[in-house]
């Protein structure tokens, strides 16, 4: 990746490493070209791949269903409008068995979340060099393609879900209500600090439960493919072990980016639900 003979471990850590943007430590605002200037930077410093990949994909979710939308016709449905339509349906029937309020939000947000998931984890099938191969030719140092196994994002994601999750108990249920099944529940006024205890972790665990379930599969996903392609550089017997590995590997990891995308998403709706309830 750098003209030079990588050993295998750094060629872990140089695929493992985000393109970052920060301050440098001569005091200017640049790329770091190296994982000790990264941590350098600090809090502030901005992942711009996983930015630029997340954001590109929520993009191409969007154009990809205004145009079934826009081509959308009342006889029998092209390819790509059936293939909508079924994820629409399948989305509609999953709030339907998992959500019993009234609330016209959250079949669009599960589907969002769903899709844009899913195409986040799809990136992991795609070939772990070329794309920083790609990147290194046009003068960055690191490329990460793989938004979900940036903790930054399921993070950032679980998060927002949070903060509905916050919203909506205090609309439907009001303050006193939501305060009431934080010291409440479920052993009544005399036992407030045990109430408290036990529904704050509850409720904090939801977010955290969230972005590390779907941040660790995706990560060690990427892992072993990086670890697949290290056995291609070891010798001709594992390079041919590793071909059968990676495609078996492959095949498996369609049903996890799947499942993980599936999981965020019923998550969501089940806290969603909970959150229009007057007790859970």
């Amino acid at each position: 990746m750098t003209g030079e003979t990588l050993t295998s471990s750094e060629y872990i850590k140089h695929h493992l490493q985000n393109l970052t943007y920060g301050r440098l430590p001569d005091g200017t605002w640049g790329l770091a070209h190296s994982a000790e200037q990264a941590k350098e930077m600090g809090f502030w410093a901005v992942h711009v791949d996983t930015l630029g990949f997340s954001i590109g994909l929520g993009i191409l979710f969007l154009w990809l269903f205004r145009m079934a939308a826009r081509r959308a016709t009342a006889g029998v449905p092209g390819g790509w409008q059936n293939f909508v339509e079924w994820i629409v349906e399948f989305i509609d029937g999953t709030v339907r068995g998992s959500f019993s309020g009234r609330n016209p939000m959250v079949a669009p947000l599960a589907l969002t979340i769903f899709i844009w998931i899913f195409l986040m984890n799809f990136m992991d099938l795609l070939s772990i060099d070329h794309l920083p191969q790609a990147a290194h030719a046009a003068g960055l140092p690191f490329l990460k393609s793989v938004p979900t196994t940036d903790p930054n994002v399921t993070f950032g994601m679980s998060l927002a879900v949070f903060a509905l999750i916050i919203y909506y108990s205090i609309k439907i249920k009001g303050l006193g209500g939501f305060l009431g099944e934080l010291t409440l529940q479920p052993f009544g006024k005399w036992g407030l600090p045990i109430n408290l205890f036990l529904e704050g972790v509850n409720l904090i665990a939801k977010p955290v439960s969230l972005a590390l379930r779907l941040f660790g599969n995706l990560y060690a996903g990427e892992m072993i493919f990086i670890l697949i392609a290290v056995m291609y550089g070891a010798s001709w017997l594992l390079g041919s072990f590793a071909g059968l590995l990676q495609l078996g590997w492959a095949i498996f990891h369609i049903l996890i980016i799947t499942l993980q995308a599936f999981i965020f998403m019923t998550l969501t709706i089940v806290y969603l639900d909970m959150a229009h309830q007057e007790h859970h």
